[in-house]
């Protein structure tokens, strides 16, 4: 199935409710194509420029990408009669005007992102960017601090040791049970109990509603969720411990990454717009054809009043003759002699005969 279409439309709307059944259900072609065809050098140009202009103020209210804090209706965008005039006779500086007015507006657009992306640039350079880095650098020696801790207790198959509420297990399959019966045994839930010690780190049991955890603190806190398996929970918890070197490695590339980004955000908080000459140019020369324009038109609308003064006017009536040589019906009915009663049973006649 295919639909063509030559002629533009004013409104963004009418270009969808065209497809009609072409896109909505009722249509039983499994393909279809939709032609749209336009005329270079017409006033297709500025149809469609107008309905693109009116797709991107909904577009500005759709999606939040758009750098843009408020928003102009554009359906006051229209020729004045004099420009539709000049567009007839093929003045050139109207197509022009129309071309400029899409390119100061995209200019105008993109001088918007970069103006949002600069304060966003700013932003993060004064307070992101530094209170990251700070907190890294803690993480970081947060973790170097308690790194020699876990190096100075080593896990062995042969030489395990935990203790749970003061008594030392050996065997991880004990510990794993002491643990649950600790558990079993907190009377408040809501409360922190001091569960025992691991490799050099003490731990805490508590209860979040849903888990129970036991968090190992040093200078840093380190986390193990708890299940029913007894051998588990012990290997969470020493899992927990284990992944303290990564986590210094990972924090340390943070670190550098952070220290790039902001670099980085200098420079594209400083760098100017690129197409700021393009745009003072092209601005300054869309003022001069609108005045030049504006100028035209006040021109034109003088010569009609001009135009109209010269029509000649009755005397006490103010209104325009046409010409001296036909009198008016009214004039002609005036000037008429009156009927006068005729006798009875006879015809009508004029007065005098």
């Amino acid at each position: 199935m295919e639909n063509c279409r030559s002629n533009a439309v004013s409104r963004w709307v009418l270009s969808l409710q065209r497809a009609g059944r072409i896109v909505r259900r009722g249509n039983e072609n499994n393909r279809v194509k939709i032609f749209r065809y336009v005329t270079k050098g017409t006033f297709d140009a500025y149809t469609w420029g107008l309905v693109e202009s009116k797709q991107k103020f909904i577009g500005q209210v759709m999606t939040s990408k758009s750098p843009a804090r408020s928003i102009e209706d554009v359906d006051a965008t229209a020729l004045t009669y004099a420009e539709v005039k000049m567009l007839a006779i093929g003045d050139t500086r109207i197509k022009e005007k129309m071309d400029l007015d899409i390119q100061v507006t995209k200019l105008k657009m993109l001088k918007s992102n970069h103006l949002a992306q600069q304060y966003e640039m700013q932003d993060k350079v004064r307070g992101y960017f530094p209170n990251k880095i700070k907190e890294t650098r803690l993480y970081i020696d947060c973790l170097t601090a308690d790194l020699p801790m876990l190096e100075a207790h080593p896990v062995k198959e042969d030489n395990f040791s935990m203790a749970i509420m003061g008594t030392v297990y050996t065997e991880r399959k004990e510990a794993g049970k002491a643990i649950i019966a600790a558990c079993r045994l907190m009377d408040d839930p809501g409360k922190e109990v001091e569960l025992g010690e691991y490799r050099g780190f003490p731990m805490k049991l508590s209860f979040d509603g849903a888990k129970f955890k036991v968090t190992m603190k040093q200078n840093l806190s380190y986390t193990a969720e708890l299940s029913n398996d007894v051998v588990g929970n012990v290997t969470r918890i020493n899992n927990a411990l284990e992944k303290i070197p990564e986590s210094l490695q990972r924090h340390k590339e943070n670190l550098d990454r952070l220290h790039k980004e902001l670099e980085s955000a200098k420079e594209e908080a400083d760098r100017p717009f690129a197409q700021e000459q393009e745009l003072a140019e092209k601005t300054a020369r869309l003022a001069e054809l609108n005045t030049t324009l504006d100028q035209t038109e006040k021109e034109a609308d003088k010569s009609v009043e001009e135009t109209i003064q010269d029509i000649p006017v009755q005397e006490g009536k103010g209104k325009p003759v046409l010409s001296d040589t036909k009198s008016s019906v009214l004039q002609t009915l005036r000037e008429c002699k009156q009927l006068v009663p005729a006798q009875s049973g006879a015809e009508h006649v004029r007065e005098g005969r």
